[in-house]
């Protein structure tokens, strides 16, 4: 039985190793809506739209409004030929994969970390947002911003969704100072329009230096039967050096029948998921044509998604019938169309 009590992800960002999928992001619904001048909507939508102004640089106390949200149209989340939409069913199995399964655990339940009460917060905020300065404990791996925060969206990890920029926002462990000013432990911020990657060697707001935004489920995609990107997960042990795309990892160990963060897995092709309820057997080929990447540490084959109300236990635990042998590794070096890129080939 899943942990659906139990939010998602980001509190292993102390100190700094930042268990990407791990098992205590302070989680709200992603949820969606259109900013109303000081009024807030808390009925899920979809997240992005197309690029437009910028924010005012107004202070912090005059922030507007900001909502959770859910999955964006018009600025999607990267483009077309982007590894964060490309699929991995043509791809050859990875030669190590037997280990790599057997080091998460070939027999250990997949495990959701996320549910109607549990899962990663994510703010979508209006074009008229101030932007506020934050200083980091880990400046040289930080984009220096500002960014636009609102007062309330504080946490272990902070994730801001902004439509008119087509930007997203992520920090680990930040908190507001006095004045309104910001301080944290990381801060990334991506150009969700290009194929830009971090800097190597760089991390975000999680350990592998990937955006957490992209690799979530979420409910409206789930329900719509379409799930188009691969999904986040943790497992309890990584090896040093990271695999494209990440960017990342803090780990020292040398162990080669460990993955590395970046890994991406898929469901077996043999795997029958007919018997499943719908938003799970979404769930499920997403796995099989998109895979899963390792995004960190935590629990073994934990997925990472939205918080939202609408979620149903029994739509989603007949996922936990699933297990680490139902996986395999593949190689995405054909994928790869330049090193420090995240545009895939044609």
């Amino acid at each position: 039985m899943p942990d659906m009590g139990r939010s998602w992800g980001t509190r292993a960002v102390m100190p700094f190793k930042v268990r990407a999928a791990a098992s205590r992001v302070t989680g709200v619904a992603l949820a969606a809506g259109l900013l109303l001048a000081g009024c807030t909507t808390t009925s899920p939508t979809a997240v992005p739209t197309a690029p437009g102004a910028a924010p005012s640089s107004a202070s912090a106390t005059d922030a507007p409004a900001a909502t959770a949200s859910a999955t964006p149209p018009a600025c999607s989340l990267f483009p077309p030929a982007n590894v964060w939409r490309a699929r991995v069913t043509g791809l050859p199995a990875h030669p190590d994969s037997a280990d790599y399964v057997a080091s998460i655990g070939a027999r250990a339940p997949l495990r959701l970390g996320f549910g109607a009460t549990s899962g990663v917060r994510v703010t979508t905020v209006d074009a008229d947002q101030p932007d506020v300065p934050v200083t980091f404990r880990r400046s040289a791996e930080s984009d220096a911003g500002p960014y636009p925060l609102p007062p309330s969206a504080g946490g272990d990890l902070v994730v801001v969704y902004s439509p008119s920029r087509c930007r997203l926002y992520e920090l680990s462990d930040a908190r507001r100072q006095a004045g309104g000013a910001w301080h944290a432990e990381t801060g990334a911020i991506f150009d969700l329009a290009a194929n830009s990657l971090r800097p190597a060697g760089w991390a975000s707001a999680d350990d592998a230096g990937l955006p957490v935004l992209p690799g979530l489920v979420r409910y409206d995609e789930t329900v719509g039967g379409a799930i188009t990107h691969p999904i986040r997960i943790t497992v309890p042990r990584t090896r040093t050096g990271y695999v494209w795309p990440a960017r990342h990892s803090s780990s020292r160990v040398k162990d080669r029948r460990l993955p590395q963060l970046g890994l991406r897995l898929r469901l077996r092709a043999t795997v029958d998921t007919t018997d499943l309820p719908p938003a799970a057997r979404a769930i499920a080929e997403a796995m099989r044509r998109y895979g899963v990447i390792v995004a960190g540490e935590g629990p073994a084959w934990e997925l990472a998604g939205e918080a939202d109300s609408r979620w149903q236990n029994a739509d989603l635990t007949p996922l936990t019938r699933l297990t680490g042998a139902d996986f395999e590794a593949v190689d995405t070096a054909p994928l790869r169309a330049a090193p420090d890129s995240a545009l895939v080939r044609g």
